[in-house]
């Protein structure tokens, strides 16, 4: 029979045991009963945490879960699992070491501070490089995610969202999770039109790069950087 957390003695639940001994001392369970907040009819927070870690297989494959896998599971529901894959891009964001402004000076250098950011990607996804007069990164930006082998390119998205962030100059990244690094003849279409509407709204583009897995290719029929 389930015991909600309530009805455990008070030294044995997971809140009370984070704030006396700390979080390192919790199990994988236990903190992630502290993100769900309740379990479901007949099972605790805790029994549907250990769950949840058993079907992904620990925390590395939970990480790597959609949300719309989650929030489908029984007990989950959407706030459930935004908070767990919030917390997850959370624990990403602080173990990433801080850069000082890099600047983009080569498709290289577009790759380099990008591919983490795809690790894990089932789908694809188009991300943009925001920057300013210099090259130097200001902002990293998701704008659109698809099907395992194919998202739309949503150019006026992309120029808004460098707009917002105060850019002058960006880089597009989209991943092929299925396939090769090879772009695809819409990729150089998407590139050319997106230099050109980029132009009339005064912003620089930089490059277009493909990513799949550790490989890498260029969409982009001109120089980094370069009209």
């Amino acid at each position: 029979m389930s015991v909600p957390i309530a009805n455990l003695p008070f030294g044995q639940r997971p809140r009370e045991r984070l704030l006396a001994v700390g979080p390192a001392a919790l199990s994988d369970s236990e903190l992630l009963a502290l993100l769900l907040g309740q379990g479901r009819r007949g099972e605790s927070a805790l029994e549907l945490a250990a769950e949840l870690l058993a079907e992904y297989g620990g925390i590395p494959g939970l990480a790597a879960a959609r949300p719309e896998e989650l929030f489908r599971r029984a007990g989950v529901g959407v706030a459930k699992a935004a908070a767990i894959i919030a917390a997850f891009q959370l624990g990403s964001r602080a173990r990433a070491e801080p850069e000082a402004a890099p600047r983009l000076e080569s498709a290289a250098d577009v790759v380099r501070i990008a591919r983490p950011l795809f690790d894990g990607a089932r789908v694809e996804r188009i991300l943009v490089l925001v920057c300013d007069t210099q090259n130097r990164l200001r902002q990293k930006v998701f704008v659109a995610e698809g099907a395992v082998d194919q998202v739309a390119v949503p150019i006026r998205e992309i120029l808004n969202t460098v707009l917002r962030h105060d850019g002058r100059a960006f880089a597009l990244v989209h991943n092929h999770p299925s396939g090769t690094a090879t772009p695809s003849l819409d990729d150089r279409r998407t590139t050319t039109l997106l230099i050109e509407a980029a132009r009339t709204v005064g912003l620089r583009f930089l490059d277009h790069v493909v990513l799949a897995g550790e490989q890498w290719s260029r969409a982009t029929p001109t120089t980094l950087g370069r009209e």
